[in-house]
């Protein structure tokens, strides 16, 4: 072949590498949270990730386990490491809510998100605070647009003067013009309070999945938000409504939110953001019945999630954290002794019942990581079942290294079949 065609070929693709290597970089460096959980501003107190785990144990132990269907072997290594969660790291990510759930009045959340951020900033001092914090504010829409701003800078300003990461939800989102104007917006308030922000995009409106012009809004807001977007949020019960569905079949396993979080799914695939799930509004209070009934739908709920591969959603009440653990967990120590023997065979080349390909060993991979990072499985019985530490790990996932850890071994980047 001439070498002048083979440099035609160069020639003519090199804008298409480029923009696919722009837009679609692959996995972010660090760990996805389980959950987020949303707590009114009004009701973000010091100690309030702590005080979420105390509720979760208090909830365990009035009400007792509840029967998930759990494997007897599975459930014994399951449920003691969920009380080590629940007194240890109970919230992996927590979001300061100025919208939907906040129930102040216009007059009082000023006071009430300057007191929320001061929370936030005692247990970042007392080391208390989840690994990621953020704040919902309120939507773009013209009523509530200025009332939005105000709120993200009176909260931001109360949190500069070391460093932060802060996670922005946006709620509501309808066009892809509002993030584009929001971004300016975003680095204006970076400028001023010397914060990090990350941005959350709530796709909980029709618009926000399908565009009048027939194209596929989530993927255009993806790509319009650009690296500071972490993931596509879904709001269960509005875009229900929005939808029509009556109030008595909404929930996160209706179709119509099935067919919106595939969307998402598509929209965010190889950018570094994530699909999030949204949250069921059937707390578990009440008769022990009650708790039980509800515990069982939601930790079916979490287990439907994790199958589809969304592997974050919403809790909204302290002891949603018991089955968002028990679920999470069973799915991925009941993952590992499959994913390990495949990646054993795959890292050694070893004939086997099932040939993996590159990207099936990448999943397998990013599936044991994800256990690593919640705490469902251990480092020694990773490197036992699958014959890799994490390091290796990272690179078989394709996921960058993580400063959190050390990864074993002598820190070299190993070499991997492909």
């Amino acid at each position: 072949m001439p070498e002048e065609v083979l440099a035609e070929l160069d020639r003519r693709l090199a804008p298409v590498d480029a923009a696919r290597a722009a837009g679609y970089p692959g996995e972010r460096p660090g760990r996805q949270p389980v959950h987020t959980c949303y707590v009114p501003a009004d009701a973000v107190t010091p100690g309030l990730a702590a005080s979420w785990g105390r509720g979760a144990l208090a909830a365990l132990d009035e009400h007792g386990r509840p029967d998930l269907g759990l494997d007897p072997e599975l459930a014994d290594q399951v449920w003691p490491r969920v009380r080590a969660k629940l007194s240890t790291e109970p919230v992996e990510d927590l979001r300061v809510d100025a919208e939907d759930g906040y129930r102040g009045t216009p007059d009082a959340e000023d006071a009430d998100v300057l007191r929320a951020a001061a929370a936030v900033a005692a247990d970042r001092s007392a080391g208390t605070l989840p690994p990621s914090v953020g704040i919902r504010v309120r939507s773009l829409e013209a009523p509530s647009r200025r009332r939005a701003v105000r709120t993200l800078d009176l909260f931001l300003g109360a949190l500069a003067g070391t460093p932060w990461r802060v996670t922005v939800t946006l709620p509501k989102v309808t066009d892809v013009e509002q993030v584009r104007a929001f971004l300016p917006v975003l680095d204006a308030l970076e400028a001023a309070h010397l914060v990090r922000l990350d941005l959350e995009l709530q796709i909980e409106t029709p618009q926000a999945v399908l565009g009048a012009d027939g194209t596929v809004t989530a993927a255009r807001l993806v790509h319009a938000a650009g690296p500071r977007l972490t993931g596509l949020h879904h709001g269960t019960y509005d875009y229900s409504a929005a939808l029509g569905i009556a109030a008595a079949h909404q929930s996160a396993d209706h179709p119509a939110a099935d067919l919106a979080k595939q969307v998402m799914q598509l929209a965010v695939a190889g950018t570094g953001a994530h699909a999030v799930d949204g949250s069921t509004n059937v707390l578990p209070v009440g008769t022990g019945e009650q708790v039980h009934a509800a515990w069982r739908l939601h930790a079916g709920l979490v287990r439907r999630a994790l199958g589809r591969g969304l592997y974050q959603g919403w809790d909204l009440h302290p002891a949603q954290l018991v089955t968002r653990y028990a679920a999470t967990y069973a799915f991925f120590r009941a993952a590992l002794p499959a994913a390990g023997d495949r990646l054993a065979a795959y890292l050694e080349r070893v004939d086997g019942g099932v040939l993996d390909e590159p990207a099936t060993a990448r999943a397998l991979a990013a599936v044991v990581l994800r256990g690593l990072d919640c705490g469902a499985l251990d480092d020694a019985e990773v490197r036992a079942s699958t014959g890799a530490d994490r390091s290796t790990l990272d690179v078989l996932a394709g996921r960058p290294a993580d400063p959190g850890h050390s990864g074993g071994g002598d820190g070299g980047r190993p070499t991997i079949p492909v």
